[in-house]
């Protein structure tokens, strides 16, 4: 496989790494106003963006469309699964 086929995969992994803290990261903090946890919610959401619009610009000389998402949809879960039991 080649880094076009590798980079997507790890690019993808380490976004929703940070989707996930985005998301689900702001429960830790019930005590903090609104406004603060989705202005920090939005900060970590465009590192987000930062890592998975490259993930699929590159993917997608390798990748459909729908591998893309599959493959996004595959990481998501199995962060999530890491994330719930740590």
């Amino acid at each position: 496989m080649t880094w076009q086929g590798i980079t997507p995969i790890a690019l993808l992994l380490v976004s929703n790494v940070f989707m996930t803290f985005a998301w689900y990261g702001q429960l830790k903090f019930p005590d903090r106003p609104l406004w603060i946890v989705v202005l920090v919610s939005w900060g970590i959401a465009f590192v987000e963006y930062c890592f998975a619009v490259p993930a699929n610009r590159i993917g997608y000389t390798v990748y459909s469309a729908a591998q893309l998402k599959t493959m996004q949809e595959i990481i998501t879960l199995l962060v999530f699964a890491v994330f719930s039991v740590l």
